[in-house]
């Protein structure tokens, strides 16, 4: 076992097999719309997401109401990204 710190963005890819990368584009799907936004952090097991227009990211679950887009970070497109 490594004795290297993983970095808490590292750690969800792992444990939660999703692409979360910084500057990523997801799609969250748990309000009234869908709504675009880039993943700006991690912390705690969850993803810091500021959602387009938005002044401020907000925390949200890796695997609720999510879509991960192009996981190439700062893309513009809006593609979801295949997995497998």
């Amino acid at each position: 076992m490594s004795s290297e710190p993983t970095s808490p963005m590292a750690n969800i890819r792992r444990t939660r097999g999703v692409p979360a990368k910084r500057g990523g584009r997801v799609r969250y799907t748990g309000g009234d719309v869908p709504q675009l936004g880039t993943i700006t952090s991690a912390r705690g097991g969850y993803l810091k997401i500021r959602l387009d227009g938005d002044q401020h990211a907000g925390t949200y679950h890796p695997t609720w109401e999510i879509q991960y887009l192009n996981s190439e970070p700062t893309s513009a497109t809006t593609e979801p990204a295949t997995v497998g």
